[in-house]
């Protein structure tokens, strides 16, 4: 090898390392706290660009998003939140305090923690549905939606109401809403959903970390306590509530094998959109899809986006 051919060949190896090492840097996660009033919002943060936020479910918390971050972080400015009693966020104690309306109003007092007037939202299980209510809410502050794993709520209200499959699935709810249910609850049951050694134990950590009676407050405070009864007004098969219709472009994604929100709530979600729907239905995967078809959901995510 010349000289000459040596210098290249150094010179292409310094600005692969170069690169690699930018795009890693530019992936790096950085950790910090939005005030929600007097709650304080645990979240990660990676990239620049538009703002785009994703909140977890139950049992969860930002890591679940791990494999989207990276991704989505080419393009967006992504911050992964930790819901109130989750994780390294503030725990309030009380059903009172872990409402949708709430819940809804931690998004947006993160929204205005990073200066911005608007974000994409990505949401999945409670995250979904505080997604939903968010664009209920504050239209003008999202831009676009996600939702993984989480019906429209008047889908999954007329399935309760309709649906005896679904009204049967729905029992752990229910048995969420007792008032000895988090005593039964340990962070390695919370975790047993998690089939990766080692996010499991991450997820066995950041569980201890977290509130059980937190969790389950989004139950006592949001789901239905009974069946609601058909609507006397509307055949049983189309009954829903009246909520205000969602003003912006939605990508749904849902897990057909999910066996807690079952795809049958999809139905009719059309209808309470004003702008363009798109709806992903991914066979095999089961409610945690984001993890259960990481690189198709990923995919599909970005190439909407853009």
């Amino acid at each position: 090898m010349t000289n000459l051919s040596r210098s290249l060949f150094a010179g292409l190896v310094a600005f692969v390392l170069f690169s690699c090492q930018a795009t890693a840097n530019s992936q790096e996660l950085e950790h910090g706290f939005a005030q929600s009033g007097d709650v304080k919002i645990h979240y990660v943060t990676a990239g620049e660009g538009p703002l785009l936020i994703m909140i977890h479910g139950f049992p969860d918390y930002w890591y679940t998003w791990r494999k989207q971050i990276p991704e989505l972080a080419k393009n967006f400015k992504v911050v992964a939140i930790d819901q109130r009693g989750y994780n390294k966020s503030d725990k309030p104690d009380g059903v009172q305090n872990y409402t949708l309306a709430l819940l809804a109003q931690d998004i947006q007092n993160v929204i205005k923690h990073f200066g911005r007037e608007k974000a994409v939202l990505i949401g999945h299980d409670w995250g979904g549905y505080v997604a939903w209510t968010c664009a209920m809410r504050y239209p003008k502050m999202v831009d676009r939606l996600v939702i993984l794993n989480a019906p429209h709520p008047a889908g999954l209200q007329r399935e309760l109401a309709n649906n005896k499959q679904q009204q049967k699935n729905s029992q752990y709810a229910r048995d969420f809403q007792q008032p000895d249910a988090a005593s039964k609850l340990t962070a390695e049951s919370l975790a047993g959903w998690v089939t990766d050694k080692e996010a499991k134990a991450k997820y066995v950590a950041a569980f201890e970390r977290s509130s059980f009676e937190g969790m389950l407050n989004y139950y006592k405070a949001n789901y239905p306590s009974s069946q609601p009864a058909p609507s006397d007004a509307q055949p049983a098969a189309t009954a829903a509530p009246a909520l205000p219709k969602i003003k912006c472009r939605v990508l749904m994604i849902h897990g057909l094998e999910d066996t807690a929100l079952l795809p049958s709530a999809l139905n009719d979600s059309w209808k309470w959109m004003e702008k363009d729907l798109t709806i992903v239905t991914v066979p095999g995967s089961n409610h945690f899809v984001q993890q259960d078809a990481a690189e198709l959901v990923t995919d599909r995510i970005s190439r909407w986006l853009k």
